[in-house]
């Protein structure tokens, strides 16, 4: 994991429209790759109400960039809503699972936050299974809130706190170890 890195915004923004990205998010037109590069901008200036991660693939030996990951913040209530792009290439290796761990980490170690949410549409089974695997329970659901693929689909209502973060702490580990 790293940060947004603008040098990627081609990249972020080839992943973002690819088809099933749009389906999955019910986004109806696609961005063009101006809109996305200035939005860009504006993500890595508004800083404090959002975390943006690009997720890295480590395994090739040098990190390959595979997607990204973003905590939209609620300072006061001390929650943020998760989004998670991973390119086509690159799913259904555990990438996207162990991207949501490092993001929920970070969430609940280094931001401290009390709940992580997130919405996803009900025909979108191997996300849903990959959100709970990394640790996030189903909270409720918004039934024929959204579509896809051009017919109405239920929203899966999805949330993490910290009592149910999966696994061992890499930011505790971290920070124990440079004591």
């Amino acid at each position: 994991m790293g940060p947004l890195d603008p040098e990627l915004a081609e990249l972020y923004w080839r992943w973002e429209n690819e088809p099933r990205v749009r389906v999955g998010y019910g986004q109806q037109t696609p961005d063009s790759l101006e809109e996305r590069k200035a939005a860009i901008t504006i993500q890595l200036k508004n800083t404090m109400d959002s975390a943006r991660f690009t997720v890295y693939d480590l395994s090739r030996g040098e990190p390959v960039p595979v997607g990204t990951t973003a905590l939209m913040i609620d300072h006061r209530q001390r929650t943020a809503e998760f989004f998670i792009i991973i390119g086509e290439e690159n799913r259904g290796r555990g990438i996207g699972t162990a991207a949501t761990r490092h993001t929920l980490d970070y969430a609940f170690h280094v931001t401290n936050l009390r709940c992580v949410y997130l919405t996803v549409l009900a025909p979108n089974v191997a996300g849903i299974k990959a959100y709970e695997k990394a640790g996030f329970s189903h909270s409720g659901m918004r039934r024929q809130s959204g579509y896809w693929l051009g017919e109405p689909a239920d929203e899966v209502l999805m949330d993490a706190i910290p009592a149910d973060f999966p696994g061992i702490s890499a930011v505790k580990q971290q920070v124990n170890e440079s004591r």
